[in-house]
């Protein structure tokens, strides 16, 4: 890990980051399937393994779901669901995600909004980039009770590409005001943990709190910690 030096900002994903993955979207997409393929087992099958959903309903650490983006995931299923497009799909999705909100996201940590006041007083600016909407991550952020925490709230549709790819990590820099180097990463999958490294983050931190392993994230991350309960203790060592 690399040594303490003075952050200016943190960036988080969403999915598995914030929000506790298993406990907020496996019921969620199980009625998205069900509403695609109602009484038809052969074809939600199939929609559920080019997701990269197991027998089971456990998501696979590779799934579009968990790393991919909503256009990504509608992509897949199109041509499996006739009367459907990828847009129609996508705004379906949206829907009933921003739906979904309204129920209570499942935080990824025990008061996630104490949390995030210790980080903000250390005067550090907090982001969201995740590959979910930006409507759909306002929603959920507001449904946690800490939207206002945020200064930066990127989604798939914001203009700022995809990770892993740079374009989300810069641009909360540059909103906030601060460099790559003084700036933290954190994230649940190999997205977003590339994401930081393409835009030469200054720490980029791995957390379990999604369906990834400590295996598949320790070559991307510079530790691999529980949950992001664990941040205030790393800004420290």
């Amino acid at each position: 890990m690399p040594p303490a030096r003075p952050y200016r900002g943190v960036l988080f994903d969403k999915d598995g980051t914030l929000i506790d993955f298993e406990a907020t979207w496996r019921g969620f997409v199980d009625e998205v399937l069900d509403a695609l393929a109602p009484g038809d087992p052969a074809l939600r099958g199939r929609l559920a393994e080019v997701a990269g959903i197991d027998a089971d309903g456990r998501f696979r650490p590779g799934s579009p779901i968990v790393a991919g983006s909503t256009a990504e995931v509608a992509t897949l299923w199109a041509p499996l669901l006739p009367g459907w497009t990828v847009e129609t799909l996508e705004r379906e999705a949206d829907r009933r995600a921003r739906e979904a909100a309204g129920r209570g996201p499942a935080p990824a940590t025990r008061d996630i909004a104490g949390l995030l006041d210790r980080l903000r007083a250390r005067k550090l600016t907090l982001g969201v980039a995740t590959h979910d909407s930006e409507g759909a991550a306002h929603a959920h952020l507001a449904a946690l009770g800490v939207a206002d925490r945020f200064g930066f709230v990127a989604g798939y549709d914001s203009g700022h590409g995809l990770k892993p790819g740079p374009g989300m990590v810069l641009a909360f820099c540059a909103a906030a005001g601060c460099d790559p180097a003084e700036t933290v990463m954190v994230g649940d999958s190999v997205h977003d943990l590339g994401a930081g490294r393409a835009a030469g983050v200054g720490l980029v931190v791995g957390v379990l709190t999604g369906p990834a392993r400590e295996a598949d994230l320790a070559p991307l991350a510079d530790v691999v910690a529980p949950s992001i309960a664990a941040l205030p203790d790393l800004l420290d060592r």
